[in-house]
């Protein structure tokens, strides 16, 4: 019985409180009712002619103005705008299907280990050899070595594709030609460390080595402004001083490569000759005297097997 009548006073005094609230509302919606006359006759044309504008105008704002605030949606449609202007390319230059586009690097670089097998004795601390970047995306890297052919014709093509790609430059072959790679820097394109003379590297002394990529890490920072963080030993060949030279003149990384690219043909490092996430794509600035096709015979053909395979090309420095 005791429990009974504590539910009765409960309830009398919920309806107390109701009633009280009630009260208090209609004095606060009385308060708001007489609010500033001139507030309310403005506000009711703005209203109405809001009204009048219909859904789909309204609506229009709306994504303005999430838009404005995360830049999301713009964001894809100006990727959209850009693999148009990419599709368009790809079929004044030749390619067959348009190239993909790669993601948004991530915001941090990946952790570069030296790949097994590829290591020296005594090489803790030393920059890590690969050829291969730790990542699940379906990425490749285009790299480009030595420099001897300077075809202005590759310039465009890369530039009107918006494909990135690394170069990796010897001094005794892009010296006839410097404002070549300056034309390529100012595109964008990273200018990387291969040697004055593109020598076997583990046949040299320490000191010959010093000279050799020391002497590149000088000349290419006099020249283009600013000293390369990759390098990349003639022929993928190195040892213990080569690494130790490098860490000395400012290297951070050496990559190599998990396939090759020509003009006719793909050659793979891999047992099941096929790409994977993260492979660095050697090729070489070679022309028709040595190949059998042009440069951008080559990136027609390396391309071809990338989009393919489902891959786009990523900025190698984005993730190195």
């Amino acid at each position: 019985m005791q429990l009974v009548r504590q539910k009765g006073k409960l309830r009398a005094y919920r309806a107390r409180a109701a009633l009280v609230s009630l009260v208090v509302a209609a004095l606060g919606s009385g308060c708001a009712a007489e609010g500033p006359p001139e507030a309310t006759r403005s506000a009711r044309p703005a209203a109405e002619k809001e009204a009048q504008r219909g859904p789909e105008a309204q609506q229009q704002d709306a994504r303005k103005a999430r838009e404005a605030a995360g830049g999301g949606p713009a964001r894809r449609g100006k990727a959209a705008l850009s693999q148009k202007a990419r599709a368009a390319a790809a079929k004044k230059w030749g390619l067959k299907q348009t190239p993909l586009a790669a993601p948004p690097p991530p915001a941090v670089k990946p952790r570069i280990t030296t790949r097994k097998g590829f290591e020296v004795t005594g090489g803790e601390g030393l920059p890590p050899v690969f050829t291969t970047v730790p990542t699940k995306e379906k990425i490749v890297f285009l790299t480009i070595d030595d420099g001897a052919e300077k075809d202005p014709e590759l310039l465009r093509m890369m530039s009107d594709l918006r494909i990135p790609y690394s170069a990796f430059l010897s001094d005794y072959v892009i010296n006839d030609n410097y404002g070549y790679f300056e034309k390529m820097r100012d595109s964008g394109v990273a200018l990387h460390n291969h040697t004055l003379n593109h020598p076997y590297l583990p046949g040299l002394s320490y000191s010959q080595q010093k000279r050799e990529i020391c002497g590149q890490q000088d000349k290419l920072e006099k020249r283009y402004g600013s000293r390369p963080r990759l390098m990349r030993p003639p022929y993928g060949n190195y040892n213990k001083d080569t690494l130790r030279v490098a860490k000395k003149c400012g290297i951070k990384a050496v990559p190599l490569w998990a396939s090759e690219a020509f003009p006719d043909h793909m050659e793979w490092r891999e047992w099941d000759r096929d790409l994977h996430p993260g492979d660095i794509i050697l090729t070489h600035f070679r022309g028709e005297d040595e190949w059998e096709g042009s440069m951008p015979d080559m990136i027609r053909r390396v391309m071809q097997t990338v989009t393919e395979k489902g891959y786009a090309v990523a900025k190698l420095e984005d993730y190195v």
